[in-house]
């Protein structure tokens, strides 16, 4: 084990990645809500309400997703794919299909291991920085207690026809300023998270193929990194 620093663009990603596999926790709450018809006249917190009365039945989730990651600093982009999966309470599993990077909790711990760097950040999630979205991820919290809620226009946002919601914590968190989750209107789908930081840095995940409550082994949310792996602990 070691406390070696790490670059700055690594630090950055890495929070990036961590960020978003905690915020997105939320998911599996958010992909198959009950179809409900599109209504200019519904509020953020209906439709958050919508959203978290299907998240208290969802047990396990799993899609496949894009991720589009920008650091404002310097205008770099990263492009990477993969597959989610999700178990109540608090596991998951983020598979990188173009990197090999995994993030991986399994209720106790939450590890991000990066395989072009050979290394793996572990952190306790009682100890986490992000308490609203941990809530999320163990089973426990409520969408509307944990968030400020707006309703952004959908046509601005450039998704006409659904729900574009901003979700901004009420405990400060370094993980994220706001949450912009894109609703398809029709099935209370949220097709497209984005995560945004003080400093303006961007993570946009769309999802595809979502299925919910189906079979996932145990094995899936632990995770025994390479031989030679720097492990760093925080």
């Amino acid at each position: 084990m070691t406390t070696a620093p790490v670059r700055p663009f690594r630090s950055v990603f890495r929070i990036g990645l961590l960020a978003s596999a905690i915020s997105l926790a939320l998911a599996p709450s958010q992909l198959l809500a009950a179809p409900k018809a599109a209504s200019a006249d519904v509020s953020a917190l209906a439709i958050a309400q919508r959203v978290q009365n299907f998240y208290d039945n969802t047990k396990t989730f799993r899609a496949d997703f894009k991720q589009n990651y920008v650091i404002r600093a310097g205008g770099i982009e990263k492009k990477s794919f993969g597959e989610v999966l999700f178990a109540k309470p608090g596991k998951m599993s983020w598979r990188y299909k173009n990197n090999g990077n995994r993030v991986i909790a399994d209720g106790r711990s939450i590890r991000v291991f990066e395989e072009e760097n050979k290394q793996m950040f572990e952190s306790d999630m009682g100890k986490s920085a992000y308490p609203a979205a941990l809530s999320f991820l163990v089973g426990e919290g409520k969408l509307q207690q944990s968030f400020t809620l707006k309703k952004l226009d959908a046509r601005q946002m450039k998704f006409e026809g659904g729900f574009v919601i901003e979700a901004k914590p009420k405990e400060a968190t370094p993980a994220y300023k706001v949450m912009i989750l894109y609703v398809d209107a029709a099935t209370s789908q949220v097709r497209r998270v984005l995560l945004v930081d003080a400093q303006g840095n961007r993570n946009r995940f769309d999802f595809a193929n979502p299925a919910v409550n189906t079979k996932i082994e145990p094995t899936e949310f632990s995770f025994k990194p390479p031989v030679g792996t720097q492990i760093i602990r925080q």
